[in-house]
């Protein structure tokens, strides 16, 4: 449990090295906005493309793992959509944070795998992000397009993180190899996403930005950390997964939200700071939420 949640400290000080360098040093807001679009228009496109790929993916060694996978993350999306309805949500704030209730940090996931699984553990979570990530993509643009009055479809169909997954699976089903030397390029390009992304949202970040709706952060960090957890656990039970799978599942649903919300949320005309604080906020909860997920999914007799 120990070596999991120290697995998120690296995490975390990239987002508190990039709110230190924005507020004690010369690269103030005007460079981190240079860097927020470098990250959202080519290093995270570039990341995802790359990913999806190269991932060994097999749907029918695991087509219940998949499916478990999908229905735990529509279940996110709807859950953090219905607090929309809740008396006295901001819309503005709703709209930008939605996402955080159901979208996942795809390296820490990466990361965790082969402690769970070995190999196979890895190519079952490439599979969990290979489905996971158009639909969150979809899901987060829909829910800010819808609020900013923008055409959703338009504005999917330009979003830069969905185009680079969905360019990843088609050249994935393809069969496309890229040349060695393309290939080894696109890899160094979007090796640099997670850490600027990560210092991005430090540098994004206002201590107490939360502090503008404490009980939205709340309700969509338990939707996050807590509730999608146990409904992995469920769909496990179900869907009858083999321990092994259940386990790669349980601990994907307790990943902290993806970095990328905050970049996602500044360029679609959001609250960047909410974002940020709920970001930080989720990658603390992380570091609780998945290795007590685990141990718990590991206790469990039906598991």
């Amino acid at each position: 449990m120990i070596s999991s949640a120290l697995l998120l400290l690296p995490d975390f000080l990239l987002i508190m090295l990039g709110f230190v360098l924005c507020r004690h040093t010369a690269l103030d807001r005007r460079v981190w906005a240079g860097v927020e679009q470098l990250v959202y228009w080519l290093l995270f496109p570039v990341l995802l493309f790359g990913a999806v790929l190269r991932s060994p993916l097999d749907i029918g060694s695991a087509l219940n793992l998949g499916l478990a996978g999908v229905l735990m993350l529509v279940c996110g999306f709807g859950l953090a959509t219905a607090l929309r309805t809740v008396p006295g949500v901001d819309a503005r704030l709703h709209a930008s944070g939605a996402q955080v209730g159901f979208r996942f940090n795809s390296y820490v996931a990466l990361a965790l795998a082969e402690r769970l699984g070995s190999s196979q553990g890895v190519a079952w979570i490439a599979l969990l992000i290979a489905l996971g990530v158009p639909l969150c993509n979809i899901g987060a643009v829909w829910s800010l397009a819808r609020h900013g009055g923008q055409n959703v479809w338009r504005e999917m169909a330009r979003n830069p993180l969905i185009l680079g997954t969905v360019g990843g699976l088609l050249g994935h089903l393809a069969g496309l190899s890229l040349p060695s030397a393309v290939d080894t390029t696109l890899a160094r390009i979007g090796s640099a996403a997670l850490p600027l992304g990560l210092m991005a949202v430090g540098a994004g970040l206002q201590i107490g930005g939360l502090n503008a709706a404490p009980r939205l952060a709340a309700g969509l960090l338990t939707i996050r950390h807590l509730i999608l957890p146990c409904v992995a656990m469920l769909l496990s039970m179900v869907l009858a997964l083999p321990h092994d799978q259940a386990l790669v599942l349980v601990a994907f649903a307790a990943m902290p939200t993806a970095s990328s919300a905050f970049v996602l949320a500044i360029r679609m005309g959001g609250d960047g700071q909410y974002v940020a604080g709920l970001v930080t906020a989720s990658t603390l909860l992380g570091m609780v939420s998945i290795p007590l997920a685990v141990e718990i999914a590991r206790r469990l007799p039906l598991l």
